[in-house]
C-alpha cells in the first residue's frame, strides 16, 4: 500500500438512488424479510447505503495498492443513517482519510441530500495480502465442507 497516496485521498461524489434499493425491495429478497417487507418504507435501505459508501472508499484505496499482491477489504464500518432517502434522490458524498495505519486507512464520510445531512460515519479498510486471504478462505471452505459432510452450509 502506498501510504503517502492513501493519506491524500479525498473524494466528492454524487449518487442517484435507484428504485430497487429501498428497504422494502431489499427485505423482500431475504428469506427472513419476506413476511414483513411490504410494511417497510420506500427509502434507501441502510444496507445499500453502507455498500455505496464502502464501495467508493474501496475504489479510492484500490488506486494505491498493487492488486496482484494486495486486496482491499472492509474491517470496521460505523455509519449513522440520519435521515430518509427516497428513490431518485441525488446524494452528495464527501470523504477523506482521517486515520492511517500500517496497512489500513480510516475514511470519514458524510452524505447530504438537498435538505439535510443523511449520513455521517467512518469506514476502516485494510490492504490485506491477497495470498493470505485466499489461503484463509480455502481453509475455511474446506473446514465447512468437512463439517457439513461434504455439503457447504
Amino acid at each position: 500500500m502506498n501510504q503517502q497516496g492513501v493519506s491524500e485521498i479525498c473524494f466528492e461524489e454524487t449518487y442517484a438512488v435507484p428504485q430497487d434499493q429501498t428497504a422494502r425491495s431489499l427485505f423482500a429478497r431475504l428469506p427472513h424479510g419476506g413476511g414483513y417487507a411490504q410494511t417497510l418504507i420506500e427509502c434507501l435501505a441502510t444496507g445499500y447505503l453502507v455498500a455505496v459508501v464502502e464501495s467508493i472508499c474501496i475504489r479510492e484505496m484500490q488506486r494505491h495498492v498493487d492488486s496482484a499482491v494486495e486486496v482491499v477489504v472492509g474491517r470496521i464500518v460505523h455509519i449513522e443513517h440520519r435521515g430518509p432517502i427516497p428513490p431518485t434522490t441525488r446524494l452528495r458524498l464527501r470523504g477523506w482519510v482521517e486515520g492511517l495505519g500500517e496497512r489500513s486507512a480510516t475514511f470519514r464520510v458524510r452524505a447530504h441530500d438537498d435538505h439535510e445531512l443523511v449520513l455521517d460515519g467512518t469506514v476502516t479498510l485494510v490492504a490485506a495480502e491477497r495470498a493470505r486471504i485466499e489461503s484463509r478462505i480455502a481453509t475455511k471452505v474446506g473446514a465447512l465442507e468437512t463439517a457439513g459432510g461434504g455439503q457447504r452450509v
